[in-house]
């Protein structure tokens, strides 16, 4: 039995540069593990809620003061000679000294830290690898590669959020790697030919100064070519439309200019570009209450298209099942700091692939050193993870984390299947 004896927590800072909150958590033998809650940019509304102080004096409002304080004088003593394997025990106490429908009390940034340290620390104490202790049979997930941004993430006029590359010929996690290595270096060789800037967004990739969605897919799809490899066959396309920051009032959407064009004419300009590019996956296509529209364009190209929701579901169950019975979508984003705790967390992968629906593990635009999503992503066999592009030491350090999975499951190392 590993019994805790002590829970701290403090704030440090993330990829952004801004206020959030790591937890620790040791034992009597003064082993301790840390957790760190990442932040988005482009949030949902029905995320759970981050607790931030709103101090305009400090930080400009950005400290995490009120939720370490959670922390330190709320939780920590009631976790205090617990057993770090009764993780969903933990979880339920969090909830219950939370008490509310979305963490308001305690804060999701501060509940998720304490989570998730402890999960760290149960496996510390197992004196297992995180993910051997998170689940029993494991594969290595396919990276969603961003390297165009836009949207909420780019000084530029790109309405799409994230342009993505998938390595879907890839035989294992380092070739993965290196195939959109080569895409990447190709498609910056391509940018400063056109006098282009290769500075990065937030997540790591090229924030250009292009003026339309078909300019970036025209340079994604020259940037693999050049790197000898197959679009569509070797690399597909993936993209992030983050749709809930291009609708109006009327209920129309800016995608393809400034201009707002009606649903079927979305639709169609998905199809479009669907038709025209080899483009497998798109994320939130339309707003997160505009269930209607996800079932439509669902049924007509979500037999060859993976339709991902993201700020439609926000990890949260009660979504997941209103989306399943309404055949709005065929995969999920998980981002545990959407819900707050590891066992929701793991409740929504479980429902989700008893729905068939594919699994991507992901970072959060403000994100930090902490690689457990690297460890979830191979504990679940989820299909893919999105964790940036191959810049900024934050989303580097999870793929780090993977390549060091694969090298110690040898032989047993695979890909999952998407």
């Amino acid at each position: 039995m590993a019994k805790i004896i002590n829970v701290k927590g403090r704030q440090v800072f993330d990829s952004r540069g801004n206020p959030t909150v790591e937890a620790e958590i040791f034992l009597e033998n003064n082993i301790s593990a840390t957790a760190i809650s990442p932040s988005g940019a482009s949030t949902g509304a029905f995320e759970a809620y981050e607790l931030r102080d709103q101090d305009k004096n400090y930080f400009l409002g950005k400290s995490v003061n009120k939720a370490v304080n959670n922390i330190n004088k709320t939780i920590g003593p009631k976790l205090k000679g617990m057993d770090t394997a009764n993780q969903s025990k933990i979880d339920k106490i969090l909830l219950d000294l939370d008490g509310s429908e979305n963490k308001k009390k305690l804060g999701a940034n501060a509940t998720l830290a304490v989570s998730l340290a402890n999960s760290k620390l149960d496996a510390l104490s197992e004196k297992k690898p995180l993910y051997k202790n998170l689940g029993n049979s494991f594969s290595l997930p396919s990276p969603l590669m961003n390297i165009i941004n836009g949207g909420a993430h780019a000084d530029n006029d790109l309405n799409i959020q994230e342009f993505m590359i998938r390595p879907d010929s890839a035989k294992n996690f380092m070739d993965s790697i290196e195939k959109c290595f080569l895409v990447i270096q190709n498609l910056k060789i391509l940018l400063k030919s056109k006098k282009m800037l290769t500075n990065v967004g937030d997540e790591g990739g090229f924030a250009p100064s292009i003026n339309s969605n078909e300019e970036a897919l025209e340079l994604i799809v020259n940037a693999i070519e050049k790197s000898k490899l197959k679009p569509g066959k070797d690399i597909s396309i993936c993209l992030d439309v983050a749709a809930n920051e291009l609708i109006n009032k009327e209920g129309k959407y800016s995608i393809q200019s400034t201009n707002f064009t009606s649903v079927d004419d979305s639709i169609n300009y998905y199809k479009k570009l669907t038709s025209n590019y080899p483009i497998k996956s798109i994320e939130d296509p339309f707003a997160e209450e505009d269930w209607e529209s996800w079932k439509k364009i669902t049924t007509e190209i979500g037999n060859n298209v993976q339709i991902v929701g993201d700020d439609l579901f926000v990890t949260n169950s009660k979504r997941l099942i209103k989306g399943i019975d309404n055949k709005s979508a065929n995969s999920i984003l998980v981002k545990p700091n959407q819900i707050g705790t590891l066992t929701e967390t793991l409740a929504v992968i479980t429902m989700a692939k008893q729905a068939n629906f594919n699994t991507i593990i992901s970072h959060r635009s403000g994100d930090t050193e902490d690689t457990f999503i690297a460890d979830l992503a191979v504990a679940t066999e989820s299909s893919q993870i999105k964790t940036g592009s191959l810049a900024r030491s934050e989303r580097v350090a999870k793929y780090n984390r993977l390549l060091r999975i694969e090298e110690e499951l040898g032989n047993q190392a695979k890909m999952a299947k998407i």
